[in-house]
C-alpha cells in the first residue's frame, strides 16, 4: 500500500535527506502535491516526484488523493496546517519547530488528540546509533547519567536578514536537544534555566543560547540527580570558512556513574570506563531519516495510534519555553511541573 503524501514547506534539509528519502522509499510514498511559500521551488520539486505544486496549505490538504501531509520547513502558516489536517482527519509528520507560544502548544495538542490522527515528530537524535547504543551502555556499563553536555554550532550563511528564520531554527535545535536529554535520562526536568548573548546589531537572533536542566533524583535504578547543559549558536560567521572545522569537539559528553562517553551524533561513540577507552563503529544499515519516515508509514497504515509523538513534541516545547521565560526573570530557574501535574 502507498501512502499519497503532499508535501508543505521545502526546506535546508529538502534536497540532502527527505528527497533522497522518498526516492528511496517511492514503494511505500507517492508524493501527489507540494506546497511552498516560494511557487517556484514548489514547481520544482513537483516536477521531480511527476506531482503538482498547489498555491495554498488549504487546498493541499483537503484533497481527495492525500492521506497524509509532510511539513518539512517552517514558514509563515506556523501550526495552521496541522489544524487544517484535524479537521480533514489527514496524518501528520511534523519536521518543524512550530513559531508557537505555551497557549498555542497545547492547544495544538489538544486538537491533535481530539482528532485521533497519526502525528509524528522528526526528532532525529533520539534515533540515532549512537544514542540507542549509550543507552544500552547506561544499562550495563556505566551506569545511570550524571552529567551532560551538549553543543551544537550553527553555522550563518545569508546576510542578517535571515534573522527571523534563524531563530526558527535554533529552536528547532533546541527543542530536538531537550528530547534527547529526556530520552537519555528517562524521566522529565523539574527545574530550567536560560543564559543568552545577544547579538551585535539589531534584529538579528542571539548568537548564542544555553538551557540547564535539573533532573530530580530517583530511588530505582535511574540513578541521582542529573544536570544537563544544552546550547547552540552561530557565533561563527560566513566570512571565517576555515573557522568552521577548526578543532571540532564532540558534540556530547554523558558523564556516568561508572564512565563517560564523547558522543558525535548519529553514529560516532567513544566512551571510557575503568578498562580504558573503547572506540565502536555503529554506521546503520539505514539512515536514521529513512527510519522516520519508516516509523510514519507503520503509524499511519497501522491500527494502533501512538501517542507519545505529540507528547514529547510538546513536553520539549514547554521546557524551552519555560527556561525562556526563566532568562526573562533574569536567569533565576523556575520549578517547573511535571507532565500530568
Amino acid at each position: 500500500m502507498k501512502l499519497r503524501v503532499g508535501l508543505i514547506g521545502l526546506g535546508n534539509s529538502w534536497k540532502k535527506r527527505h528527497a533522497p528519502v522518498l526516492r528511496a522509499m517511492a514503494d511505500r510514498f507517492d508524493v501527489r502535491a507540494v506546497c511552498d511559500q516560494v511557487a517556484h521551488r514548489a514547481e520544482v520539486a513537483a516536477r521531480e516526484f511527476e506531482a503538482r505544486p498547489v498555491g495554498g496549505f488549504r487546498a493541499l490538504i483537503h484533497a481527495e488523493d492525500i492521506d497524509a501531509i509532510l511539513m518539512l520547513a517552517p514558514q509563515w502558516y506556523g501550526a495552521l496546517p496541522v489544524m487544517a489536517a484535524c479537521d480533514a482527519g489527514k496524518a501528520v509528520y511534523c519536521a518543524v519547530a512550530l513559531d508557537i507560544d505555551l497557549e498555542q502548544a497545547a492547544a495544538v495538542k489538544q486538537r491533535v488528540d481530539q482528532a485521533g490522527i497519526a502525528f509524528m515528530a522528526e526528532l532525529p537524535k533520539r534515533h540515532a546509533p549512537a544514542t540507542l547504543r549509550l543507552k544500552e551502555l547506561i544499562a550495563t556499563q556505566l551506569g545511570p547519567p550524571r552529567l551532560i553536555f551538549g553543543h551544537q554550532r550553527m553555522v550563518v550563511d545569508g546576510p542578517p536578514s535571515r534573522g527571523n528564520a534563524i531563530r526558527k531554527e535554533r529552536m528547532h535545535l533546541l527543542i530536538e536537544l531537550v528530547d534527547w536529554c529526556r530520552f537519555i535520562v528517562g524521566r522529565e526536568p523539574d527545574k530550567v534555566a536560560r543564559v543568552v548573548h545577544p547579538a551585535k546589531q539589531d534584529g538579528q537572533a542571539n548568537d548564542y543560547e544555553l538551557l540547564s536542566l535539573h533532573f530530580p533524583g530517583d530511588e530505582g535504578p535511574a540513578g541521582g540527580e542529573v544536570t544537563a547543559q544544552i546550547s547552540c549558536g552561530q557565533y561563527i560567521s560566513h566570512d571565517w570558512p576555515e573557522a568552521v572545522s577548526f578543532r571540532r569537539p564532540a558534540g556530547f559528553q554523558v558523564a556516568c556513574e561508572k564512565g563517560i562517553a564523547f558522543i558525535d551524533l548519529p553514529a560516532g561513540m567513544t566512551w571510557f570506563d575503568t578498562a580504558g577507552r573503547h572506540l565502536e563503529s555503529l554506521e546503520s544499515e539505514r539512515p536514521v531519516s529513512e527510519q522516520l519516515f519508516a516509523q510514519f508509514y507503520r503509524a499511519v497504515t497501522s491500527l494502533v495510534r501512538r501517542t507519545s509523538d505529540v507528547e514529547d513534541a510538546y513536553q520539549s516545547i514547554r521546557i524551552v519555553l519555560a527556561a525562556r521565560k526563566s532568562q526573562a526573570a533574569h536567569g533565576v530557574a523556575l520549578q517547573f511541573e511535571p507532565p500530568g501535574e
